[in-house]
């Protein structure tokens, strides 16, 4: 997927966070977006994925050599952030099942459990997520955003609360992504930094 930002800007209110923001990010590539605490990397990646709207400039995305709608993004798109809600009362599987049908797709118990074995997480547990440790919380986010095999994968800090394992995990995936879609990675970590092909850096205003 191919997308092409072009001189982006966001305020909140009257406060500027950044402004005249542009790139292109080509198919194959592992993007990264750095710079300081509360430079707006996060704000950034929130516009890409559709999540804000930008205050000025624009985005465009391609697919196979097609334009993408703006209002069928979300079905190219996985995103991975920190923040994101989990259903803390239901188990992974419940969890999965419920994401699997908000995106208008059937998922049986196999499909599930090669999910949760992509990740590292166990595929016998039953008990509610509200047990599980944060960073298998941020596995489950992960199972989330691949869920339907986007062309297009946002992570925001995604090795946040991982163990080595976990790492490897994430990065493992961003190779496979890479190899038939495109990575855009919010993060000042430096091996987060050295898996990507280009970086961006993102300056307050």
């Amino acid at each position: 997927m191919r997308v092409v930002a072009g001189h982006v800007s966001k305020k909140f209110n009257r406060r500027s966070v950044f402004r005249d923001i542009s790139f292109v990010v080509e198919k194959g590539e592992v993007f990264g977006i750095t710079g300081r605490n509360g430079s707006g990397k996060s704000t950034l990646l929130r516009i890409i994925g559709g999540l804000l709207t930008p205050s000025g400039g624009n985005l465009q995305y391609t697919h196979d050599e097609r334009p993408v709608p703006a209002e069928q993004l979300y079905q190219y798109i996985g995103y991975v952030a920190p923040y994101l809600t989990l259903y803390e009362e239901f188990s992974a599987e419940e969890n999965i099942v419920l994401y699997a049908r908000l995106r208008g797709m059937t998922i049986d118990t196999s499909h599930t459990r090669r999910l949760l074995e992509r990740v590292g997480l166990p595929t016998d547990r039953k008990d509610a997520i509200r047990s599980f440790s944060s960073g298998m919380k941020q596995r489950m986010r992960l199972v989330f955003a691949i869920l339907h095999e986007p062309p297009l994968l946002l992570l925001d800090e995604p090795v946040s609360n991982l163990d080595s394992e976990g790492m490897a995990i994430v990065y493992t995936l961003l190779q496979e992504f890479r190899a038939r879609g495109t990575v855009i990675l919010a993060t000042n970590d430096a091996e987060d930094i050295a898996h990507c092909d280009r970086c961006i850096s993102v300056e307050a205003v």
